[in-house]
């Protein structure tokens, strides 16, 4: 064992053994965890050997990972030593998540497995179904998921741990999380990114995350980067990080006692540590960071150097050392099912009942099969259990928000258009009231792009966390903020979803094309909402909610590479009654769209939104009803007529979702008014996404009745859209008038240009889609060529001008609808 600090710790850890028998109760724990741990993965039958091992006692299908399990039920153990000494809430969050049965096995031993699902209770029965669930038709998964009392990290994609673990401690100051890091899991982008989020944690007011980074030498058929790394090149990695690393290293599996000294020492250390770092800050002795380096300048100012653990342990510790003359025990090999062949080769049978003997069960387990109380009375009490904390169970934390009035930031307009606002800019200041309302449940998480995106009226009245060196050139930087900048899309994403799980509320802001970063975690998340809506115990959580700006057709400096809405597509093939999209089309549907998504629960909202002064179309009683029905018709910008009864069967369905599609909309249906006042045009316009689905897909899909009343059974529909077309057309092919629906939008074509040239590039600018209705509506189709030929003309003047003045005709630019016919050219 190896121990490293650039200061005396509290204790010097393998210096003495420990004073009392605390220790032997662990061992004792251990032993319980391992054998349920091995045995889920193996018995359907014969839970406690009663009898000799039989084959049809053993599963058909052999599946679950071994290699981590016992490293985790050996951390497990020794925190559960010192919550039950200390009263500390501490989350257990385990990386290696496919080490499921390791969070099972002691969830069972706490006890609260039995309390959540009562049929799997505390005796020999119930071990038999926890054995037989697990990794079986109609029972668990292998991985830590929402079924697993105490988790709020699933881990079957390795890379989040550490970030989910900082976003579970902000604003948390009482919480620990102690977070399991696996070596492979190391290697990955986001958790290589993750330990720079110490810069971010603030010792006053957040919680603390205890790293304890896993080495066991191998992945699945490889063995691990850190784990071969020179140890004096692993620690000044993480020193470099900004942590106080301690090493614990097993150098004889069989040296138990020395590694369970070896460890509670350091573990001990490291809570000590915690809390030094702490108290100064929360009693008021210390207010800013100071350098802990003597000599150094006061300038200096940093973060504090908080401890981890480096845990080395052999893959697969306990199981079978050796199998078939092959090396096991240590290796890749035990990664998974270290005796794979129990059906057919009796020997693996006898080794698979030595194994799990050697863990006594008949010390464990009554003759009933209860635990015997020795081991029952070493668990934490009631909610000190991390199998049972309510912050992995985050609804039952849960406050609401103190929402703004939305009155109070709606815009007033005379008539549609005359007001020209940002729509971020005004969410801003609405943003900014949720903070003051609620100054310590609500953070905006963003990757460098908050003032970009138009939201900096948040900084009225927070700062960005940060905990480096602040210089005096620095901006809105403070070691407390309720906004989070890191450049780690990655990052962003986990400390929001550690956030919310822990029972909290935010947002996550990005570039729309580069949301795509996180596309593998919103399906992670996506999923563990899934699930466990389904699960009576797990209570409601507040939603994610992603803030998309900067958007496709908003990208005209940044060009090709920033252009791209296709993350809604994505998110759309995830399970309806989780996922809902928003396109507001001006600022005060976005307002309304926002008040809406903040009070939400269980879901994942995205809002697409631009950032650039835009029309205002709706006032603010208007704008509250659009977002609660999620469609509607604009009469303004039609002509079929105004007004109840004055309405008859459109000629022509113009739709629009996206506030550029929504411009050309109107301004396309402006031209045909002008031209043809005999057309009737009916503009319906789509706040929310899902409204166009099926309602037997989606629970927001508009009744078949409600959907033809607005889209007609047989007139032509040309619909622009904000993102690429065929989603349009995905959504809607059941409904009646699908076939006479034609839709515009992103069709990846982009470069550097004007905005209205990127609207020309993918024709959904206002010609275009004019030419549209003329092309689809069938007495229209021979008798306005003259009027066809304009527009087409007019697409061409409008593309040389931008290659001529480097910017769009004054005409779009400065288009107002009620202006319309004489700002129209020609």
């Amino acid at each position: 064992m190896t121990e490293t600090s650039a200061a005396p710790p509290a204790r010097i850890p393998g210096t003495e053994p420990h004073p009392d028998s605390a220790l032997d109760g662990v061992d004792a724990w251990w032993r319980a965890a391992n054998y349920l741990s091995a045995g889920q993965i193996y018995l359907r039958d014969n839970p406690l050997l009663r009898r000799p091992l039989e084959k049809s006692d053993v599963k058909a299908r052999l599946l679950g990972h071994w290699g981590t399990t016992p490293g985790l039920n050996f951390i497990y153990a020794h925190l559960n030593r010192l919550i039950c000494e200390q009263k500390r809430n501490v989350l257990f969050i385990t990386g290696p998540g496919h080490g499921g049965p390791a969070n099972v096995a002691n969830a069972w031993l706490e006890g609260t497995y039995s309390e959540i699902y009562s049929h799997v209770g505390r005796d020999e029965e119930g071990l038999r179904t926890l054995f037989r669930q697990f990794s079986y038709p109609g029972g668990i998964p292998s991985h830590a998921a929402p079924e697993t009392p105490g988790s709020i990290h699933e881990g079957g994609e390795l890379g989040y741990s550490l970030a989910h673990a900082y976003g579970a401690v902000f604003d948390n100051p009482d919480l620990v999380a102690a977070t399991v890091i696996g070596d492979g899991e190391a290697e990955t982008g986001p958790l290589a990114a993750s330990w720079h989020s110490n810069s971010f944690l603030d010792p006053a007011v957040d919680g603390a995350v205890l790293p304890i980074l896993h080495l066991n030498g191998y992945k699945i058929a490889n063995p691990t980067i850190l784990s071969r790394m020179p140890e004096e090149q692993l620690l000044k990695l993480l020193e470099g990080y900004g942590y106080r690393p301690y090493v614990v290293t097993v150098e004889d599996p069989a040296a138990v006692r020395q590694a369970h000294e070896d460890f509670a020492a350091v573990l001990e250390t490291c809570l000590a540590e915690i809390t030094a770092i702490q108290e100064p800050y929360r009693t008021g002795e210390k207010t800013a960071m100071a350098p802990d380096v003597p000599g150094a300048d006061a300038v200096e100012q940093h973060a504090p150097r908080w401890p981890m653990i480096v845990f080395r342990s052999p893959k697969g510790w306990t199981g079978p050392a050796v199998v078939d003359g092959l090396q096991v025990e240590g290796t890749w090999r035990a990664h998974q099912v270290p005796l794979s062949e129990i059906h057919d080769n009796p020997e693996h049978l006898a080794q698979l009942q030595e194994w799990l003997q050697s863990y006594r069960p008949e010390d464990l387990f009554g003759a009933d099969g209860r635990l015997v109380e020795e081991v029952a009375r070493l668990a934490p009490e009631g909610d000190l259990r991390m199998s049972a904390t309510p912050y992995a169970n985050g609804g039952r934390l849960l406050q609401d928000l103190h929402l703004p009035d939305y009155a109070d930031h709606a815009v007033k307009i005379d008539h549609p258009g005359s007001e020209r606002v940002s729509p971020m800019f005004n969410l801003g200041g609405y943003l900014r009231e949720v903070i003051r309302k609620n100054p310590s449940n609500f953070r905006i998480f963003g990757p460098d792009e908050t003032a970009s995106n138009r939201l900096q009226a948040v900084y009225d009245v927070t700062d960005k966390a940060w905990q480096q060196r602040i210089d005096e050139l620095d901006e809105h930087l403070a070691r407390s903020g309720r906004v989070a900048e890191v450049l780690s899309e990655h990052l962003c994403e986990g400390w929001l979803e550690g956030y919310l799980l822990t029972g909290r509320h935010g947002v996550f802001n990005c570039y729309e094309a580069f949301v795509h970063i996180v596309d593998s975690m919103f399906n992670q998340h996506a999923k563990w909402l899934k699930v466990s809506r389904g699960l009576s115990w797990r209570q409601p959580v507040a939603s994610l909610n992603y803030l998309l700006s900067s958007h496709v057709w908003q990208q005209d400096h940044n060009g090709f590479s920033h252009q791209d809405p296709g993350f809604i597509d994505h998110v759309v093939n995830k399970k309806a009654e989780v996922i809902r999209v928003y396109l507001p089309p001006d600022a005060n549907t976005l307002l309304a769209v926002a008040g809406h998504i903040l009070d939400s629960r269980d879901r994942v909202n995205v809002v697409v939104s631009g950032k650039q002064p835009a029309p205002v179309w709706l006032d603010p009683e208007q704008a509250l009803l659009h977002v609660e029905r999620g469609v509607g018709i604009w009469d303004f910008a039609g002509s079929e007529g105004a007004g109840p009864g004055a309405r008859t069967e459109p000629d022509v369905v113009m739709a629009c979702a996206g506030d550029v599609p929504t411009l050309e909309t109107v301004a396309a249906a402006a031209l045909l008014k002008e031209q043809l006042p005999e057309l009737k045009i009916r503009v319906v316009n789509v706040v929310d996404l899902m409204a166009l689905q099926d309602p037997k897909e989606h629970p927001n899909g508009l009744p078949d009745r409600d959907f033809d009343t607005l889209f007609t059974t047989g007139k032509p529909v040309i619909f622009a859209y904000h993102g690429y077309p065929w989603l349009i057309h995905r959504l809607t092919y059941r409904r009646t008038n699908h076939d006479n629906l034609h839709v515009r939008g992103y069709k990846e074509e982009g470069t550097t240009t004007t905005p209205f040239d990127m609207a020309m590039l993918n024709q959904i600018d206002r010609f275009q889609l004019a030419i549209d209705v003329l092309d689809r509506v069938a007495s229209l189709r021979s008798t306005q060529a003259s009027f066809r030929q304009y527009l087409q003309d007019e697409r061409a003047r409008a593309r040389q001008y931008t290659r001529d003045e480097g910017q769009d005709p004054p005409y779009i630019t400065g288009w107002n609808l009620q202006e319309a016919e004489q700002d129209t050219p020609g």
